[in-house]
């Protein structure tokens, strides 16, 4: 049975599920969140979906076919939590970030990707996708090994807790890969250096990516 299937099975998909359900936070048919918390995006952090299917480990975990979504405007999350409650894989990257709202100062997940998540299954998983109202439209993935590669490496940056940002553009500069430490064999793009390089982790459908900060001599150039 592929990972993300059956809620039931897997006991840490269903307590989520579970206590999803009882905070009116999956989403089934026409049900959504507050119109208020839609709009704004405001959640506290235990009520964001999980980046990754409850069930895997990591995007190699997940079997099936990879989609890119094309979620309404702020509707990334609440798509995420309907693909938990049907039991689709997915990655939805987020990065946490500290806002104030209300005169308080609040710490949130905000989308790497603003109106994108990346899921897969069957084509009966992109037709019960499409069920979701959420989405304006999937884009077909055609090179499915290489966006593989590229969302494990920003999965492994985040699970690192590096400072990652987004990256908005095609990365333009030297191919480096990290030879030492916990990001060792990561491949990405030097688009500065100084005491420390930005490497651009692209994806490359999207013509965007993430960058971090790395000291120099942990880079190698790719041949």
């Amino acid at each position: 049975m592929r990972a993300g299937r059956d809620p039931q099975r897997h006991p840490k998909l269903f307590h989520i599920v579970a206590e999803c359900n009882k905070h009116g936070l999956v989403h089934r048919g026409e049900r959504s969140p507050s119109k208020h918390s839609q709009e704004q995006g405001i959640l506290k952090l235990a009520e964001n979906p999980p980046m990754l299917s409850p069930s895997a480990q990591s995007v190699y975990d997940l079997n099936g076919r990879w989609w890119l979504a094309h979620t309404k405007a702020r509707f990334e999350k609440a798509f995420a939590w309907d693909l938990v409650g049907r039991g689709i894989g997915y990655f939805l990257p987020m990065l946490e970030r500290v806002r104030f709202s209300g005169g308080r100062k609040r710490r949130m997940l905000l989308p790497l990707f603003t109106s994108y998540v990346f899921f897969n299954g069957t084509e009966e998983d992109r037709v019960g996708a499409l069920a979701t109202n959420r989405l304006c439209r999937i884009i077909n993935v055609v090179r499915q090994e290489k966006l593989i590669r590229e969302l494990s490496m920003i999965q492994k940056a985040l699970q690192g807790k590096v400072s990652l940002d987004l990256y908005p553009f095609a990365a333009q500069g030297e191919r480096c890969r990290i030879i030492s430490g916990p990001f060792m064999g990561m491949v990405g793009t030097v688009v500065e250096c100084s005491r420390t390089a930005r490497l651009v982790l692209a994806v490359d459908m999207l013509g965007q990516g993430a960058v971090m900060e790395i000291d120099t001599d942990l880079l190698e150039p790719v041949k």
